[in-house]
């Protein structure tokens, strides 16, 4: 329903980053198999890579404070590509807020030496293993207090479309672009 709240769990983006630095480390090895890949300070993303973890935590936590989404959905083709799948199967449009795009600052940091800009990572990677839902703006405080959740922004009339919006007000459409693993 329009203005309904939407919700993300965990952080996104280090899945992506974690699979750049494999793929880095493997050209490398290609050009020169005597070199030993040089994994040092990226255990977090490279461990979100191989080892993702599913959030059942989430479902009983909003149960416990009686919460009952309106939709919900495994991140697992990246955030842009389920918001825009909820917006289709719901007939509405979204607005989701750059600035409150829940990014580890691990993953932030991995992501500019890799000239990528974080929020394209949270938008675009996949395979977080993380969640997306929208809950009624009844549930605002609930929500809002529970660890682990981020309120990244709403549901718009259908007419508006799917956007990032950007902290100047700019807004970006959403666009699909695809995990693909492997």
């Amino acid at each position: 329903k329009e203005h309904d709240l939407l919700c993300v769990t965990g952080d996104l983006g280090a899945s992506y980053i974690g699979l750049q630095i494999l793929e880095r480390e493997k050209q490398i090895w290609k050009e020169n198999p005597d070199v030993q890949p040089d994994l040092e300070g990226h255990d977090y993303v490279l461990e979100r890579f191989l080892k993702p973890e599913a959030r059942v935590d989430i479902i009983a936590a909003l149960a416990e404070k009686d919460i009952i989404p309106t939709s919900m959905m495994d991140i697992s083709d990246g955030l842009g590509s389920e918001v825009l799948h909820i917006c289709k199967q719901s007939n509405c449009g979204a607005k989701v807020f750059e600035e409150k795009l829940p990014i580890d600052a691990t993953t932030a940091t991995q992501a500019k030496e890799f000239n990528i800009e974080p929020s394209l990572c949270a938008m675009n990677g996949g395979e977080d293993y993380e969640l997306l839902f929208t809950v009624n703006q009844k549930d605002f405080e609930k929500v809002n207090v529970m660890e682990g959740v981020h309120i990244i922004g709403h549901i718009a009339d259908a007419t508006e479309g799917a956007a990032v919006v950007y902290p100047r007000g700019e807004e970006i459409y959403i666009k699909a672009q695809g995990w693909k693993a492997f």
